[in-house]
């Protein structure tokens, strides 16, 4: 898998409304384990908080373990609290395709099952739209289609509490160190994200 080149995280994003310097924005994304995502995207200067959860199904109220039967429909996703006026939208989207491997239809890596499809869920027609051209541009730099979902969001449901922070609160553990620091190490070495969660 090829990626993007490294985005410029240090130069501010346009603000629509530069008086209201405490106006946050959400997006949502899945791609594969939230808890991978959450690691990479509370990493990024102008992101304020990242919450693991499910989102894209039926089942109202999901708990983690019925996620996993691959019943209620739901994606692992992550809910990101961002100032748009440190960082955009799109920035956001250019690191969502750096962050996993969007070409694999519901699977990343050794993780399977449609839970962990990658899938973004807009909030208004903006940001489908800048969706929507995102995943064309980021296409030129994979050599299989792209197969994300760009649906509305109906619903985030928040994850329990100890899937929150998870990579931060148990970084020694076996699937830590295996799928996530090394994802983590190569995004820093490109200067994707720094070394630190920013969201604290």
């Amino acid at each position: 898998m090829t990626t993007l080149s490294a985005i410029n995280l240090s130069a501010p994003a346009q603000s629509t409304n530069p008086m209201n310097t405490n106006k946050t924005e959400i997006a949502d994304f899945g791609g594969g384990c939230f808890w991978c995502m959450e690691a990479v995207f509370e990493r990024l200067p102008g992101v304020k908080s990242v919450t693991s959860g499910f989102a894209g199904g039926t089942t109202e109220n999901p708990t983690y373990q019925q996620v996993c039967t691959e019943t209620t429909g739901h994606a692992e996703v992550t809910e990101i609290e961002f100032d748009p006026a440190k960082i955009s939208y799109d920035k956001l989207l250019e690191v969502f395709w750096q962050a996993h491997d969007p070409t694999t239809l519901n699977r990343q890596g050794a993780d399977e099952g449609t839970s962990y499809r990658s899938i973004i869920l807009y909030r208004g027609e903006k940001q489908k739209l800048e969706a929507e051209k995102s995943k064309l541009a980021a296409q030129t730099n994979f050599k299989n289609p792209i197969v994300t979902e760009i649906v509305p969001l109906k619903k985030f449901y928040k994850a329990e509490d100890y899937h929150q922070a998870y990579y931060d609160n148990n970084s020694s553990a076996p699937y830590c160190q295996v799928v996530i620091a090394p994802k983590l190490e190569k995004l820093e070495k490109t200067k994707v994200i720094q070394e630190t969660p920013q969201t604290k």
